[in-house]
């Protein structure tokens, strides 16, 4: 067994851009009955930082991609407004342990699935966590994000390999591992072999 879902667990979700792995974590949640950690993460430490919640509706209105990232948010939304907390700029180290925090009090309450925020590295030693990194190749991540994003192939590419670069330093910066890293994780998944609904079946199997 992977994983005892008669205590509470942790499942975590890295994964390339364009594989459909935040939805295979929302489904993953509906499935299993608990709280997905996303924009709540979010929505706490905008609170934290004395950031309006307005302010985060307007940021994911205009630009989803923000939500892989808090601290690319929090320091475009204080450049805009020219705030600086008590004449001190927030570092990113200190949002992203903000952020830990935050993810690990609220998995000590209750049981849930974390998309992202190098999760495999904040529960690195909690005793009942799956962490999974999903990927997939090339072609299956272009027509992903060709049809979700509605652009071109190219841009799409382009798109992909920016987003992945991003994660890849976010997570080296900020737990000093490779992103890549198979012993980051208890399973890797290829969705091409599967589909985001097939992965998430075999995941359930797994656990079930």
């Amino acid at each position: 067994m992977l994983m005892n879902r008669e205590e509470k667990f942790v499942i975590t979700i890295n994964r390339q851009f364009g594989t459909g792995g935040h939805k295979i974590g929302v489904l993953l949640a509906e499935r299993l009955g608990v709280k997905l950690l996303d924009k709540q993460v979010l929505k706490a430490l905008a609170d934290h930082f004395g950031v309006s919640e307005s302010a985060v509706e307007k940021l994911e209105a205009r630009n989803d991609s923000w939500k892989d990232d808090f601290t690319t948010f929090y320091q475009g939304y204080m450049s805009e407004n020219e705030y600086r907390g008590g004449g001190q700029d927030i570092t990113s180290k200190e949002l992203f342990d903000a952020q830990a925090k935050v993810i690990r009090r609220i998995a000590e309450e209750e049981s849930c699935v974390v998309i992202g925020r190098c999760g495999f590295d904040i529960f690195r030693n909690h005793p009942n966590a799956l962490k999974i990194y999903v990927h997939s190749n090339d072609e299956v991540r272009i027509r992903r994000v060709v049809r979700k994003y509605g652009v071109t192939p190219d841009e799409a590419k382009m798109m992909i390999v920016d987003n992945d670069y991003t994660r890849e330093l976010y997570t080296k910066t900020f737990t000093g591992t490779e992103w890549y890293d198979a012993r980051n994780y208890d399973l890797t998944l290829d969705v091409s072999k599967f589909g985001v609904n097939g992965a998430v079946d075999y995941i359930m199997r797994l656990i079930e």
